[in-house]
């Protein structure tokens, strides 16, 4: 009995041991030096972003060098590489300018633009434009930079009825809106003539005017508008005034009603109108703007369906008036327009179009006149990323693809060509990891940057014809980083929730691991169809993930079902079912983990995220107890209803139903019994902030126990370094379950 009281005590010694190792002051402390360590600029020969020079062979990049930055000049076709400019020189002139010394290793151009000729460059330096002519050595200052005017808010509908005349092709007329009219008017003489009559304030032609090619003909939208939809936001504590402000901010919601767009079209000389009938674009959520055909006999435009389950490419006849459809897709589910590429082949009678009609995003070519496609250019069990150009001379297109090797990470992004018959696909960067190109105007060459997660980004010039190494461009050196303690994040693969198919995420352990220990686990979530979002390139520091992992934890993240580019099937999961989050390939993933390793404790496992990742980490600890224990979720779109108009109804569909009452965390708060910490910036522009509050109201009526924390003046945020820290805290509380250090310990 004696030695089994012994042994007990021992045990609660270790315990007790382990458990102060982790959440202390010393693992902060530690947290928050990495953001220095393990900065990108320890990083060197690295970021190389090249900008080839006009329609020329050679390119420029700086180079990140123990020493300094370098402006570094290479010619692809003589495979050499030199200082682009004299830097000491350059530095000197531009310190006697501005009356204080500008170091010759740290210059920072923005904005620049070399001549042709390599002689001349354009750039901006402490807010003013210069010039500097590098054989003769002159720097001549342009004066200040003209600030640009604010830009519209990104969820500002523009109303299109402000705008400048528009010149005919042949100089003879412009086109501008009058009293919501279109009229031309003649330069020559100054006679104006009105084209159309029926133009009202409530039922306009749009400015934006387009000109057939004979300039014979004028299309214009005319525009039905709606009511608009505002978010008021009070900023309580503004730094200008005592008093708080009130904002406003345009935001259309799910179900909203959208402007009615109707293509029309004029003639000139006899004013004669050509308006059609709306039955092929009657239920619009976006109608494209029209654009001529070569002949001028025709306008193309493209119809987005309301509800994303029907998108056509239509074309009015400006003889006929009749719409005829050239393209149409269509899915029980939704179309997913965001991978929109078309292009119209300059003989007139083509189109090459992509769709992921066959379950992946292909290619195909159609026929305009047929309506139809006459073949499929890229096929199988991959998906096309994005057409960098088309070749109509030499009948090729080059694009990136994932998936299409199928040894490696099916997210990885490579590089390719292929003719437009679907023959000679050749694979333009045939090295394993995740690929960035830039190819060369004449698509001669390409600058290819390479990496992975664990392997630093290696940086070569290609040639664009079929993909060989034509000179080593950067190596990046992390030997700094290594001596940091820098490591790099596991890539582990495992079975989700079908028990077949391959999930792909990484796992983060702190710098001190210790395999002997036992971690809690912390997911870091962003799900979502609108892409995949785990890291596949080199990333020093994440800022996500990196640093909470030295408290004491094991932070892992993975792209589960509902994501982006491995299938339509892969994605469509999460229709009209956002509230899965792919919350059961996660555990399942996270219990693989937690199998394989004894140090992951999957009985204590935290999630958290922002926007998208704010809604599914609370998702989680209300459907998923059991699983999740805790949650802290930043700025969350709650309530899909509350959320902007064109993620909600692409995902969730239209018209509005029961499925966004089941799929919402205000109507689910009463199932709250882990603990939960909401974020939430006051002047959220992306989601509304009252999709937090609301949730917040929900809690109290409940009777639930939560954190709230609000952060005065922000946007759209994760928490700021106030809420990294709250964030630090909550999970050290929870998942270690001990008390975490005074701030003032900390000293961050």
């Amino acid at each position: 009995m004696k030695n089994n009281k012994l042994l007990f005590s021992a045990f609660l010694f270790i315990t007790s041991t382990v458990s102060l190792a982790q959440g202390t002051v010393d693992d902060y402390k530690r947290a928050y030096s990495l953001r220095q360590k393990f900065n990108a600029s320890n990083v060197y020969y690295s970021d190389v972003t090249p900008s080839w020079i006009d329609s020329t062979n050679t390119f420029w990049y700086v180079r990140k060098t123990p020493a300094g930055k370098i402006y570094t000049f290479v010619d692809a076709n003589k495979k050499n590489k030199s200082d682009l400019f004299n830097h000491k020189k350059l530095a000197k002139k531009l310190s006697d300018a501005i009356g204080r010394e500008v170091k010759s290793d740290n210059l920072d151009l923005m904005n620049l633009a070399v001549s042709k000729g390599c002689d001349t460059l354009r750039f901006i330096f402490n807010s003013s434009n210069w010039i500097y002519t590098s054989r003769n050595g002159n720097l001549i200052n342009k004066g200040k930079v003209i600030m640009p005017s604010k830009q519209k808010h990104w969820m500002e509908v523009d109303n299109e009825n402000e705008g400048e005349p528009v010149t005919s092709p042949d100089g003879k007329y412009v086109a501008f809106v009058k009293n919501h009219n279109i009229y031309v008017r003649n330069i020559s003489t100054g006679k104006e003539k009105q084209l159309s009559i029926d133009g009202t304030l409530s039922n306009y032609y749009s400015v934006y005017i387009s000109w057939s090619p004979d300039s014979r003909k004028v299309a214009s939208c005319k525009i039905r508008p709606v009511h608009k939809r505002y978010v008021y936001y009070v900023e309580s504590s503004p730094k200008d005034q005592l008093q708080p402000k009130l904002h406003k901010q345009e935001y259309a919601k799910p179900g909203d009603e959208l402007p009615f767009r109707v293509p029309c079209i004029y003639d000139v000389n006899s004013g004669e109108s050509v308006i059609p009938s709306t039955e092929l674009f009657s239920q619009q959520y976006d109608l494209s703007y029209p654009v001529w055909n070569d002949d001028s006999k025709a306008i193309t435009f493209e119809y987005n369906q309301r509800g994303h389950q029907v998108y056509r490419v239509l074309e009015l006849s400006s003889e006929t008036g009749k719409v005829r459809t050239i393209v149409e897709e269509a899915h029980d589910k939704y179309v997913n327009y965001t991978r929109h590429f078309r292009h119209d082949l300059k003989n007139g009678k083509e189109m090459i179009w992509m769709s992921e009609r066959d379950n992946w995003n292909h290619l195909y070519m159609y026929d305009r006149k047929e309506s139809k496609p006459t073949h499929q250019i890229t096929k199988g069990e991959w998906y096309v990323r994005e057409v960098i150009k088309v070749d109509e001379e030499n009948k090729h297109i080059y694009f990136s693809a994932n998936g299409v090797q199928k040894d490696e990470d099916p997210y990885f992004i490579r590089y390719y060509r292929i003719d437009f018959d679907g023959n000679n696909m050749i694979c333009l960067t045939p090295d394993k990891g995740q690929h960035k190109a830039w190819f060369s105007t004449d698509m001669k060459y390409l600058v290819d940057v390479y990496s992975t997660v664990a392997d630093a980004p290696i940086t070569v010039l290609r040639n664009a014809n079929d993909g060989r190494i034509v000179m080593p461009i950067e190596k990046a050196n992390i030997d700094k980083l290594l001596e940091q303690g820098w490591k790099a994040p596991e890539v582990f693969v495992a079975k989700g929730r079908d028990n077949k198919t391959d999930m792909w995420g990484l796992i983060v352990r702190p710098t001190n691991f210790d395999p002997s220990k036992k971690y809690p686990v912390i997911e870091y979530i962003y799900q979502g169809p609108g892409d995949q979002y785990v890291p596949k390139s080199f990333m020093p520091y994440n800022w996500w993930m990196t640093s909470i992992a030295e408290l004491g934890f094991v932070v892992v993240m993975v792209d589960g079902m509902g994501t982006s580019f491995r299938s339509r099937e892969f994605e469509n999961v999460c229709y009209k079912n956002l509230k899965d989050a792919a919350l059961p390939d996660h555990i399942a993933w996270i219990k693989a983990a937690a199998k394989k390793y004894s140090y992951i404790d999957s009985e204590r496992v935290g999630i958290y995220g922002c926007s998208a990742g704010g809604q599914e980490s609370t998702n989680a600890v209300l459907l998923y107890p059991e699983f999740y224990k805790a949650a802290y979720s930043a700025c969350g779109c709650h309530d899909n209803r509350m959320d902007k108009i064109w993620w909600n109804e692409l995902w969730m569909g239209y018209p509005i139903g029961n499925q966004y009452i089941e799929c919402s965390n205000v109507e689910n708060a009463h199932l709250l019994s882990r603990p939960l910490m909401l974020v939430v910036g006051e002047m959220d522009d992306n989601v509304d902030p009252s999709s937090t509050m609301q949730v917040v109201n929900a809690l109290i009526n409940n009777n639930k126990d939560f954190e709230l924390v609000v952060i005065p003046g922000a946007r759209h945020t994760m928490g700021e370094n106030f809420g990294e820290h709250k964030r630090y805290d909550f999970f050290v509380k929870h998942l270690l379950e001990v008390n975490p250090p005074k701030w003032n310990e900390i000293g961050y």
